[in-house]
């Protein structure tokens, strides 16, 4: 059991990093920009509620996790 979990932790720090360096690449600068992300200006005050990227990112880590734990 122990060692399951240490090689989820390795993958997990594994993915970080590649999704760290795609963020930086640029790879994902379409996100927090789709449709159904909402931006409020005023003139003092800015408002972002990111509703639709948030959706995508609660579908992949469902299935990912999904994957990983239903064996």
């Amino acid at each position: 059991m122990e060692r399951t979990i240490g090689t989820v932790l390795v993958a997990l720090g594994i993915a970080a990093v590649v999704i760290g360096l795609l963020v930086r690449v640029g790879a994902f600068s379409w996100f927090g920009r789709l449709p159904g992300d909402l931006r409020f200006e005023g003139e003092s005050s800015q408002v972002f509620i990111p509703i639709t990227s948030m959706l995508i990112v609660s579908v992949v880590l469902s299935l990912l996790l999904s994957f990983l734990f239903n064996r």
